[in-house]
């Protein structure tokens, strides 16, 4: 029996759905896949930059992982996995208490295996467990509090790089993003990406160097926006490198990181945990905007996708790439077209992996100029913290009632302020730990304390979410 079968005579006409075991003749197939490639392209090697891991391996494995995922749910949700957003500030915490690449792929290895187990506990337990343990109360504030506690990374690192170049890029998302209708605005950041690139090599020539802030020095020195030394030397064709971890430092511009094994410590791990309730959250949302587009009832393939992405996380981190996550931007793809084929997602994973046997390719993007990622996190991390905001808004978390509006203002200033618990001169909870830990904790002790007429009406509805960027076409969706 072949894996999918054939839609019709191969080609779409107006008014009509491609399901996730049909397929389009190969040929629109492979176009198909391209337009995929290039949705999740940007944020899919944004992220590992910003995580201080290499951008070739994590689109390689980005095609590695979507592989596992559309093999674990069977092909019934279509969907790419690609770099989440969700720890970069895990390991901004990371390098700031003396770890390393590897310490960043351990935590990261962990999650994966706790997101693993608490897909094997849905699939076997119902998708209610989620709201049991995690109502929308609670996970918004944890979402909120990880976009939100990123804020400092912006405006300490990046964004005084090139504060010029970073207000331009930051306006070009904008405009991108919401002035800009169909497929262009829903690849604004990889589109933001480019012209910020190409508007710092024009600035090289027309204004000379910068004085600033150089991360690689780290201190502020005057240097070329863009500087391609490394994309000169780089192969047309290899595996991305072998982490030298022995000669790594924080910013060092000799710092060479690709493959590499985890290393695994408890304090890292406990800091990295709390992003699982994120994870789910956005895998949770993934499946249920899927089930809305496609008209297919994917409750029982809930727990078994966020499995998935459990897993395909513990692949890639095994070797030193970031964990994955479900990606809004592949949703717009098959809302604008109508297919949602999971044949295209294949051809989509194994281009990105051909992508990832390309250090040119790799030393591209490593090249990529602080200022531009400075204007694209400005943006990009707001709007993970407001997808907070927006799930309460959806589930009509009512924060009149103490139960809710107690335990998360406590929660969300520990996070976003970054406030430190000192157990001993060697463990310290802070930040997104503490935060998410407070919120949770502390959330369930109010509800269990308060009187019942406090109780009723405190959870909110059952959990809507969908990630940043997700396109919604009311009038193409399926009845």
């Amino acid at each position: 029996m072949p894996l999918w079968t054939l839609h019709g005579d191969g080609t779409l006409k107006p008014g009509e759905v491609v399901a996730p075991h049909e397929r389009l003749s190969w040929g629109k197939t492979v176009g198909l896949g391209a337009q995929h490639v290039v949705a999740m392209f940007g944020a899919t090697f944004v992220f590992p930059l910003l995580m201080g891991l290499n951008p070739q391996l994590a689109v390689m494995m980005s095609g590695f992982a979507t592989l596992i995922f559309l093999a674990v749910v069977k092909g019934r949700v279509p969907s790419y996995l690609g770099s989440s957003a969700s720890f970069v500030g895990v390991a901004t915490a990371i390098y700031a208490a003396g770890g390393n690449p590897s310490h960043v792929s351990g935590a990261m290895f962990w999650v994966g295996l706790a997101l693993l187990i608490a897909g094997l506990i849905i699939q076997a337990a119902g998708a209610r467990v989620i709201h049991r343990a995690l109502p929308p109360v609670v996970t918004g504030a944890v979402v909120m509090l990880i976009g939100f506690n990123l804020a400092p990374v912006v405006a300490k690192t990046y964004w005084p790089q090139d504060q010029w170049i970073g207000f331009i890029v930051m306006l070009v998302v904008v405009v991108l993003s919401v002035g800009v209708r169909g497929f262009v605005g829903r690849i604004a950041i990889f589109l933001s990406l480019v012209i910020g690139y190409a508007l710092s090599w024009v600035f090289d020539r027309v204004f000379g160097p910068i004085t600033s802030f150089d991360p690689a020095a780290g201190k502020v020195t005057t240097h070329a926006r863009v500087n391609w030394d490394a994309v000169a030397t780089a192969d047309w064709f290899g595996l991305p490198p072998v982490s030298d971890l022995a000669n790594w430092a924080p910013h060092a511009a000799t710092n060479v990181v690709g493959f590499h094994l985890p290393t695994f410590d408890v304090a890292f791990t406990l800091v990295a945990l709390p992003v699982v309730i994120a994870l789910i959250a956005e895998n949770t949302g993934h499946v249920k905007a899927v089930a809305e587009m496609t008209g297919t009832n994917l409750d029982r393939d809930m727990g078994r996708a966020i499995a998935a992405d459990g897993a395909a996380s513990m692949v890639a981190t095994a070797v030193g790439a970031g964990p994955t996550t479900t990606y809004a931007e592949n949703i717009g793809v098959m809302a604008a077209t109508r297919v949602y084929s999971t044949a295209a997602y294949v051809v989509a994973a194994l281009v990105a992996i051909l992508f990832g046997f390309s250090p040119k390719f790799g030393a591209v993007i490593s090249a990529t100029p602080g200022g531009v990622l400075g204007g694209i996190t400005v943006v990009l991390y707001g709007m993970i913290g407001l997808l907070g905001a927006k799930i309460w808004k959806e589930n009509g978390v009512d924060f009149g009632n103490p139960v809710n509006l107690v335990p998360v203002a406590a929660g969300v200033i520990i996070g976003i302020g970054d406030v430190s618990l000192q157990f001993s001169p060697s463990f310290t909870l802070s930040g997104i730990a503490f935060g998410t830990i407070v919120t949770v904790a502390v959330y369930h002790l109010a509800h269990a304390l308060a009187p019942e007429e406090l109780k009723r009406g405190s959870e909110g509805a059952v959990l809507i979410i969908d990630e940043p960027g997700a396109y919604r076409d009311e009038d193409n969706a399926p009845a």
